[in-house]
């Protein structure tokens, strides 16, 4: 035993013991030490830097783009953008402005207007012609945009998107700066990300991406009030590029508010839902609405 030993041996024994426990800390990984001390740290893993300290006031955009179908690859264009929204966001106040547009479309390639219109008839229902109300140029558009996300000084506004989307997000941002002749750097990135990081920082453990996409798939919100934009509100059509982004913006508020001690408001939840039990499939909403 312990006390058996030799003074000499118990100090050889302690050494090793100390030298041990030395080289295990320092095996732990940074966010690991730092959460034992309580310092904040920032995460660049995945391509943006979310710092901790500030994560409840920290601003975020929540960006979509929805098109007129998607075009085989051996077109120019892969897809047609006719609707644009975005909504400024944070876990302190929740949405605190959006930002909507119908983009006028290109012309799509020959032969394929019916894929196109068909596509569309699917999903937004927006018209690819005859459609009643204005439409906005690519440059108008773009202009706009970063006028809506205009940046503090020397920060650069975050942009996110459902990662599924972030392909044609991307291409169409940069389809609208090519013609316009505008010059876009527009950072965009994942929002499954962004929850994992917002998960990380207050619970040291990663949930599943999984998890976070089935988080994201709930169609609690589909026909709140003031999530759609007003067309497609009269028209009672859930896929709305402006509802994609409240509904982001949703699911992050009544997951993570209550954890970072931020009570609800209507800015971050529709009235009347925020109580309401996110569990709910899109499928039993049909079911029920039959």
């Amino acid at each position: 035993s312990f006390k058996s030993l030799t003074e000499e041996e118990k100090a050889t024994y302690l050494e090793k013991a100390r030298k041990w426990n030395g080289k295990n800390r320092s095996q732990k990984t940074e966010k690991e030490v730092r959460a034992e001390n309580g310092t904040p740290f920032s995460s660049c893993e995945n391509g943006f830097v979310l710092f901790l300290a500030a994560v409840v006031t920290d601003i975020f955009y929540f960006l979509d783009i929805y098109s007129h179908g998607k075009l085989p690859s051996q077109c120019e264009l892969r897809f047609l953008p006719c609707e644009i929204g975005c909504v400024r966001y944070s876990l302190q106040d929740g949405i605190t402005a959006d930002f909507h547009h119908f983009i006028e479309p290109e012309a799509p390639p020959r032969g394929f207007r019916y894929h196109c219109q068909a596509a569309g008839a699917e999903t937004h229902k927006i018209p690819i012609s005859g459609f009643h109300l204005p439409r906005t140029c690519y440059a108008v558009v773009l202009q706009e945009l970063l006028e809506f996300a205009q940046p503090a000084r020397g920060v650069q506004p975050r942009f996110f998107c459902r990662s599924n989307d972030r392909f044609q997000i991307n291409w169409c941002l940069g389809r609208m700066a090519t013609v316009a002749g505008i010059e876009s750097s527009l950072q965009l990135f994942a929002v499954e990300d962004l929850i994992v990081e917002l998960y990380l920082k207050k619970y040291l453990k990663e949930p599943s991406k999984t998890w976070v996409s089935r988080k994201l798939d709930v169609c609690l919100w589909d026909f709140s009030s003031n999530t759609r934009c007003k067309w497609h509100e009269e028209n009672d059509i859930i896929c709305c590029a402006l509802a994609s982004c409240k509904k982001i913006a949703y699911c992050i508020s009544r997951s993570l508010a209550n954890v970072y001690g931020v009570p609800l408001t209507a800015a971050h939840l529709p009235l009347g839902v925020s109580h309401c039990d996110q569990s709910t499939s899109t499928r039993i909403v049909k079911l029920d609405a039959g």
